[in-house]
């Protein structure tokens, strides 16, 4: 009767486990990978017949099991997750990169357009107009534009 009990929370774990796998596959980010791939290592082992629940051995077995996959996990993760920086600008970031005017600016009016990184911005010049076609550096950035003076 109790190996009959082992064998049913072990196949639950597995299913749990698969179920958060599929989670993740949809969700990606979900962060569901580990509890997962810890779930099914409990669950194979007491399919295997490891009492993790009532015996010492079997406890130290199921948490050194458990610690490892999620270590493995981790690291598999660490290794397919690019290294690239997040694609989103903000404007504070912009300060200092270069970019060309697609729109006159003045210092008077935000009707100036400057694209910098891939982007088009609304800008006001630091000092005399800048026409379109000319390269500009971001000094500073106030509320939703940015201040740009002319690159020589």
């Amino acid at each position: 009767m109790v190996l009959l009990e082992g064998m049913t929370l072990g196949w639950l774990l597995i299913v749990a486990g698969a179920v958060l796998l599929l989670v993740e596959v949809h969700s990606p980010g979900f962060f569901a990978t580990v509890p997962a791939t810890v779930m099914i290592a409990l669950g194979i082992m007491l399919l295997l017949g490891i009492d993790i629940y009532n015996s010492g051995w079997g406890a130290i077995v199921g948490v050194s099991a458990a610690i490892i996959a999620g270590g493995i996990t981790v690291y598999a993760y660490s290794r397919i997750t690019p290294n690239e920086s997040p694609t989103t600008i903000s404007r504070d970031s912009l300060i200092g990169r270069e970019g060309i005017v697609t729109k006159e600016v003045d210092p008077q009016s935000l009707n100036g357009k400057v694209n910098v990184s891939s982007a088009e911005w609304s800008a006001h010049s630091t000092g005399a107009t800048i026409p379109a076609g000319r390269k500009v550096r971001v000094v500073d950035s106030e509320g939703v534009h940015i201040v740009v003076e002319e690159v020589a």
